[in-house]
């Protein structure tokens, strides 16, 4: 049976692999527009390849040292898998990324040639759905690799022992995998979002609030840098950062059930290898058919001729999507779990169990978009809020920002802490896990909706540079607006799906380092546990004050820059010149890959560092702390920036420009740009990475720790 089911996912793989690539192709028909608007698309995707390919040269090296590590460490099955999910990371983040630079001057021209918002929508969304297609399907096919190549279900879940080591190797092999996946994602998302929001701040401090021109005028010296970065941050880090979440999670669904199996076997519970036959490949399983749901919603949403309200239409397509997985999923549980004898397992309403915490996951992270949307809309009142406090200056639109990212937080908690309770009662922790499958199971469409608004900032930026009309401009502002606020949606729906694969794999790391015999519980009691605690709930501040100074430094730099080149270059403040726009994205492109590799080794070498100085428990309660610490920050980030963006975008509705108002609110803007773009996100992957890392070294540190010599001589 597991080789049809591993038949069937990995042709869904190709499915949408081949409907990615499809989309890319009729995404290249469309017609580039003038030959300014070609120039100026080109300089984007040149940008943004170079910064892509450098910063993957400095990947190869890490990705080489780590596969070292695990082959002499853990073992080669664990290494190839390893490198698989980097793999598979990577070609994600290129396949989407190089169709984001192809789709924005072809929105553009859509605009120019048409006047038709609909058909610039469904251009826009057929760029970012080779993102969304190619995230799910990479992911997918990597995974069935791994299951085919270190799979055997009889030895599912025998244990190895090696130097004295005792591990599960096809539970090391697919958590190697995930954290290839992480790898990629770590630096994507790192150095996406010091490229992006250095370029964007240099920007805009110099030419909003103190050359007084608008927004993507063709004078600035960072205008280009600025559109770079939005791919490269906005689309290949959130591509990464989504694909590792899918991962993280029906892979943590996957190793639970095998720890349940083994450990339930050892005492003596009635746990069938049958029934662990169904229940490791069922969040496969769930994640392929989520795809199918995605690719006819998707479908549905290209055939949609008006799209005179492209929020409206977006939001249909990704319910549509939700509601699909669901159903198709139902009918898949019951030919799976129907009539099957459940033995010891807490699945307390039967054979639906795991299908109702994964329904939940769904519906949960359909609320916190929802939640999201609200505190970051300008149609709602906390944004509206913000706006109007910028007549009285800067100071009130920053504290009243602040307090709209503060509030957010707590709705988003009770929706998540809800979800983990009724989850975990339907199918205990098994059930947890499937939660966040369910949540990320329609991801394709949330990365497509969330891709869509890079690239439609880039086609309205396009616009502004080639100086096509302002009917033209109009239509991309309405999708640039309608892609601020999916972009805040995204957000809220990555750190919910990241608290959800976080808690799954930290179920996971419990269960790899307790006896088997013995039930995987923390002393809450236990110093090292709140030591742990307590140091790991300051780690993501720490973390996140790394990125934004890297930021400050960075965008330092582009002020610098452009400060210049408005002072030496004769008759660039008229129009008369071209400004130097290569050298502003070598800043931006130097300063990203310089800054981004201290946070990164934070993320990856802190959990080991503590695991072989402190031990397990101590690591246990790094991951509880940061973890609990780093959904808040995130959330907090996320919509307060989100909310200042939005607050500037309305203020501009009203015609208000160049006011004290609207500078007001730019400075308030500029202040939430690293923390939506850049600090948030990027604390997504913390907790996730940190998770990943801990459960493959936890085999080693479990057994040698500094801490445990220094107990032994003392005994």
């Amino acid at each position: 049976m597991q080789n049809t089911y591993l038949c069937i996912i990995i042709s869904i793989a190709f499915v949408g692999i081949a409907f990615a690539l499809f989309n890319y192709f009729k995404v290249d028909a469309v017609s580039k527009g003038t030959e300014e608007m070609r120039k100026i698309a080109r300089a984007i995707r040149i940008g943004a390849d170079t910064f892509l390919l450098s910063e993957y040269k400095v990947l190869i090296k890490v990705v080489i040292l780590l596969t070292i590590l695990l082959s002499i460490l853990i073992s080669w099955q664990a290494a190839l898998s390893f490198l698989i999910g980097t793999i598979m990371s990577g070609l994600a983040g290129m396949f989407g990324m190089r169709t984001s630079t192809k789709a924005n001057v072809r929105v553009t021209n859509t605009a120019r040639e048409t006047k038709d918002i609909g058909a610039t929508l469904r251009v826009a969304l057929m760029g970012g759905s080779v993102m969304g297609l190619s995230v799910s399907s990479f992911a997918l096919l990597g995974a069935v690799f791994v299951v085919f190549l270190f799979c055997d279900i009889q030895h599912l879940s025998s244990v190895t022992n090696w130097c004295g080591l005792s591990f599960i190797p096809f539970s090391m092999c697919f958590t190697s995998y995930s954290l290839g996946c992480s790898t990629i994602a770590i630096f994507n998302r790192i150095g996406g979002g010091i490229y992006t929001k250095a370029a964007d701040m240099g920007a805009d401090l110099v030419g909003k609030t103190e050359i007084n021109i608008p927004e993507d005028d063709p004078r600035n010296p960072g205008v280009i840098a600025d559109c770079v970065g939005d791919n490269v941050g906005d689309t290949a880090g959130l591509g990464s950062d989504l694909l590792e979440s899918y991962v993280g999670a029906f892979i943590s669904a996957t190793v639970i059930s095998i720890y349940l199996f083994t450990s339930y076997s050892a005492k003596g519970f009635n746990f069938s290898i049958e029934l662990l036959s169904q229940m490791y490949m069922y969040p496969l399983i769930f994640s392929a058919a989520g795809l199918v749901a995605c690719i006819i919603a998707l479908i549905y949403a290209f055939s949609k001729k008006n799209g005179s309200n492209p929020h409206v239409e977006l939001n249909n397509a990704t319910w549509l999507s939700a509601g699909l997985t669901a159903f198709i999923n139902l009918i898949i549980t019951y030919f799976m779990f129907s009539g099957k004898d459940f033995g010891d397992l807490p699945f307390n309403i039967g054979w639906i169990s795991p299908y109702i915490s994964a329904c939940l996951g769904i519906i949960s992270g359909i609320i916190i978009g929802m939640i999201a949307e609200y505190y970051t809309s300008d149609e709602y009142k906390p944004t509206q809020m913000v706006a109007k406090s910028s007549k009285e200056g800067t100071a009130l639109n920053i504290v009243n920002g602040l307090s709209v990212g503060m509030e957010s937080t707590m709705l988003s908690l009770i929706v998540l802490g809800l979800a983990l309770l009724i989850a975990h009662y339907c199918a205990g922790i098994y059930g947890v896990a499937m939660a966040a499958v369910g949540m990320l199971s329609f991801v394709s469409m949330t990365v497509s909706v969330d891709t869509y608004g890079p690239i439609s900032d880039n086609a309205g930026g396009i616009a502004e540079m080639a100086k096509l009309s302002k009917d033209v401009r109009d239509i991309t502002d309405k999708l640039d607006s309608v892609g601020n606020t999916t972009a805040a949606i995204g957000k809220g729906f990555a750190i919910g799906s990241a608290a959800f694969a976080a808690v799954s794999l930290m179920i996971s790391y419990l269960y790899s380092f307790t006896p088997i015999e013995s039930e995987a519980t923390m002393d809450m009691m236990n110093p090292q546990i709140l030591a742990g605690v307590l140091i790991g709930a300051a780690l993501p501040y720490f973390f996140s004050g790394k990125l934004i100074k890297s930021v400050g430094k960075s965008a330092e730099k582009m002020v610098d820059e452009i400060r210049r080149q408005f002072r030496e270059i004769e008759g660039l403040i008229d129009g008369k010149v071209d400004p130097d726009y290569k050298k502003c994205i070598e800043i931006a492109t130097d300063g990203a890959l310089k800054e981004m590799k201290a946070p990164a080794i934070i993320a990856i070498f802190v959990p080991i560092a503590s695991g072989f100085i402190f031990g397990p428990n101590f690591v246990a309660g790094i991951l509880i702390g940061s973890t609990i610490s780093a959904i808040m920050l995130a959330i907090f980030c996320g919509n307060a920036g989100g909310a200042w963006d939005n607050a500037k975008k309305h203020i501009e509705s009203l015609g208000l420009k160049g006011s004290d108002v609207h500078r007001a609110a730019v400075v308030g803007d500029t202040v939430g740009d690293p923390l939506k773009d850049t600090v948030g996100p990027s604390l997504d992957i913390l907790i996730k990475i940190m998770s990943t890392v801990s459960i493959i070294a936890v085999a080693i540190f479990s057994k040698y720790n500094l801490l445990g010599f220094i107990s032994t001589l003392f005994k």
